[in-house]
């Protein structure tokens, strides 16, 4: 007799795309030592479907397992429910880490920080993403007691974990993404709001602007606001709330970023408050979380609930409840990469049940995005969803239990829930493939277009079914008009279409920015989490568009907003079929780089900076063209302190003859920390790099501002180290520092009792 499994398999074929099973393939099947899948959709259905079933064992030993595996495998096969990526690809695997979303504490200290970066490290590499609030660090030159130096403010740190991330893969299967917040009131926010503004840093991040209460009134009023010193709460300057505001609009309209998040209005609906306040979000700004949370997501494909032009209010109620049974036994069968998560997450039992498919049911209900009964349907889907989802999570607190912070939460006072949320609407991209859904709640983004940056490099091409379907039915699919509409990217002005079918059929770029935003707000009224949304300009769109849609976004009561004007960046996910815009997925034409050759006779200076490990001597040289290389000598020090400048300098000088800008070569050292920084006349040196990317800075400022260095202090500095001519940095002075190698021997140094010591050599010096 066949296996239930056999059964399964024999009576429900899942419907792939060619483009899922692409997905599927390359990203969540299981492989074997040498890459190639040994899984298809139906085991890999089985595989989650039998392993997440388990959880029931917890709490009732006689549960028929067989029934909720096949309810289960059903859902996720027929596609009218699949969890969140983590969950499909590591489910019944060793790793078993199901959860897309973290949030971790930074706090203003160099020991918190360092440890955030390596729990950070851990969960990227077990597949998940973060989410951090850089709000609670000190501003950028604030004092540092137990250095005597200064801070060097949340946006240099802010680098560190972007370098941490660009370093892990995750898993083998993706790489980590953040989320960095900073509180609109940090004395850094100016720093904050442009910190991307090139485009080229801080690429694993997204970022969004924390926004109060107390900065929207002002906007509105044109009124100044305060800026507060987290370390001790203390005011410690003004900013006019409109100039600031209009910044963000600015860098908004130039590239998608910062986004916003309203963050009273998500403390307000903040469950477990009496727990913390909420400082931050994940990386895709749907699921704000307490530290050392996470959070399990899983989405109903609304594409699937259509019957006969109308909701399927049935079957949806199935769905909605089976999916909470699922998420709340992902909470258990979860191996959480770090144990207080695990603790923090059992403690609250935070699911997000949301949807995709939104786009996809309007048009089979022949509906417009953009109109009133769009809304309406909205508002009565969310609701039911919300409404039918509290209710499966209180009947399973009735076998399983409340949260154990039930006692801690709004709920208090009414019946036991399982779960302290239930609803989060995310962006839902690979799923959305796999499901051949659109994406979220969000519209349709072009009837035929391109998908790039995606699956490494490989490009699809996407025609959307339920339009070709209505276009061979009513006659007027042709593969002329496909490239057409590839080329014009919507159907609005072409008459050979019915006027009817253009109605329903609209894209995100005919649709207004104010129609985007009012259908955000629509499902946020009945989401307890966040929505997850773009709101989506044309290019020609000007930042009062922008500044518009904000202001709208805050009164709906929107928890958050995101923009993107088509074409602000060099390179998006999705673009119409004639787009020129770079995409990591396009072949683009290699073009060899090769250093420039060194002449045989180079000029250039000789700067002195004092370190940590002693005086270094940062030689800059040049060409016809500019800077061209940089040699250091760290006084007499070997070892590892030696190399690794001499290493340093040599990249730098690659990177000089290749014509790297010399301002992007600083940037990337500067601030770089060790333990041993070195408090000058012109402020810290923190380390052998930040002394070398200091040197550059003045070795620049001086060639565009002559006399920046004095001769006079350069010829005294001479006769004191009886060195050739050294012209000596206006940031040098008399290091107070300890050395962790010796600078006689290059041996490592001993801390004792306010001195340090070489065993080797006997080098000492005490403070």
């Amino acid at each position: 007799m066949p296996t239930l499994k056999e059964q399964l398999f024999e009576k429900i074929k899942p419907e792939l795309s060619q483009n899922a099973k692409t997905v599927l393939a390359k990203r969540y099947f299981k492989k074997d030592s040498e890459g190639n899948p040994i899984e298809d959709e139906n085991e890999l259905f089985w595989r989650v479907a039998e392993n997440i079933a388990q959880a029931d064992k917890i709490y009732d030993k006689d549960a028929n397992l067989d029934t909720i595996t096949e309810e289960f495998y059903t859902m996720m096969a027929k596609l009218d429910f699949l969890p969140n990526s983590p969950t499909l690809m590591n489910a019944g695997r060793p790793l078993q880490q199901l959860s897309a979303c973290f949030v971790l504490p930074v706090e203003d200290s160099m020991e918190s920080i360092f440890e955030t970066l390596k729990h950070t490290a851990l969960i990227h590499k077990s597949g998940g993403g973060t989410g951090f609030s850089f709000s609670r660090l000190r501003p950028s030159n604030d004092s540092v007691k137990s250095t005597n130096g200064v801070s060097s403010g949340p946006v240099s740190f802010m680098q560190v974990f972007n370098a941490a991330t660009e370093a892990i893969k995750q898993g083998g299967t993706r790489r980590g993404a953040n989320m960095g917040m900073l509180r609109i009131d940090h004395p850094d926010i100016m720093k904050f709001i442009t910190c991307k503004d090139k485009g080229e840093s801080l690429n694993n991040f997204n970022i969004s602007v924390a926004i109060t209460k107390e900065f929207m009134s002002a906007v509105e009023d044109n009124e100044d606001y305060n800026l507060y010193n987290p370390r001790n709460k203390e005011i410690v300057g003004k900013l006019n709330a409109r100039e600031v505001f209009n910044k963000i609009v600015d860098q908004a309209w130039k590239n998608g970023e910062p986004g916003i998040v309203f963050i009273d209005r998500m403390n307000d609906a903040n469950p477990t408050i009496e727990l913390g306040e909420i400082e931050s979000t994940n990386p895709c700004g749907e699921q704000p979380l307490l530290p050392y949370e996470s959070c399990n997501l899983g989405s109903i494909n609304l594409a699937h609930f259509v019957k006969d032009e109308e909701v399927d209010w049935n079957k949806l109620e199935k769905i909605v409840k089976l999916g909470v049974h699922f998420l709340d036994n992902v909470i258990d069968m979860n191996n959480y990469p770090i144990t207080k998560i695990g603790e923090i997450t059992r403690s609250n039992r935070k699911i997000g049940l949301g949807i995709m498919g939104w786009a996809d049911m309007l048009v089979q209900m022949g509906i417009p995005y953009n109109s009133p009964e769009a809304i309406i349907l909205a508002e009565k889907v969310m609701s039911f969803i919300e409404t039918k989802s509290h209710q499966a999570s209180e009947e399973i607190a009735l076998h399983r239990g409340a949260f154990p912070n039930f006692k801690n939460s709004m709920y208090k006072k009414g019946n036991p829930i399982r779960n302290a949320t239930t609803t989060t609407i995310a962006p839902t991209g690979t799923i959305g493939i796999i499901s051949d859904a659109s994406g979220g709640i969000e519209p349709i983004f072009a009837l035929v277009y391109k998908r790039a940056n995606c699956l490494d490099k490989q490009e699809m091409f996407v025609i959307n079914p339920y339009f070709e379907k209505i276009a061979k039915d009513l006659g007027f699919y042709s593969q002329e008009l496909m490239d057409k509409i590839a080329e014009q990217g919507t159907i609005k002005h072409m008459k050979e279409i019915p006027e009817k079918i253009r109605r329903v059929f609209v894209t995100a770029h005919d649709i207004s920015p104010e129609d985007h935003i009012r259908m955000q707000g629509a499902f946020q009224k009945y989401t307890d989490n966040a929505v997850s949304k773009t709101v989506n300009f044309g290019h020609d769109a000007t930042k009062e568009d922008v500044s518009k849609a904000y202001m709208l976004s805050y009164k709906l009561g929107c928890k958050g907003v995101t923009v993107y004007r088509d074409g602000s960046r060099d390179e998006q996910v999705l673009n119409l079929a004639n787009s020129n815009s770079k995409t990591n997925c396009q072949e683009i034409p290699s073009v060899e780089k090769k250093p420039r050759q060194r002449p045989k006779k180079v000029t250039g200076s000789t700067l002195l900076m004092h370190t940590g490990c002693g005086k270094m001597y940062v030689t800059v040289n040049e060409d016809s063209e500019g800077a061209f290389e940089v040699f250091t000598q760290l006084g007499k020090s070997g070892g590892c302190t030696a190399t690794q400048s001499e290493a340093i300098s040599r990249l730098i000088s690659l990177a000089l003859r290749s014509r790297v800008e010399q301002k992007k070569i600083i940037e990337q050292l500067k601030g770089i920390r060790c333990p041993s920084p070195t408090l000058t006349e012109g402020g810290a040196i923190l380390s052998c790099p930040d002394a070398i990317a200091k040197a550059l800075e003045s070795y620049s400022s001086e060639k565009e501002n002559p006399g920046l260095f004095s001769e006079e202090e350069a010829a005294s500095e001479d006769k004191k180290t009886s060195e050739p001519k050294v012209y000596k940095s206006k940031a040098s002075g008399n290091s107070i520092g300890s050395c962790p190698q010796c600078p006689e021997c290059g041996e490592m140094l001993e801390f004792a009792e306010g001195c340090v010591v070489c065993r080797s050599c006997g080098y000492s010096k005490c403070f």
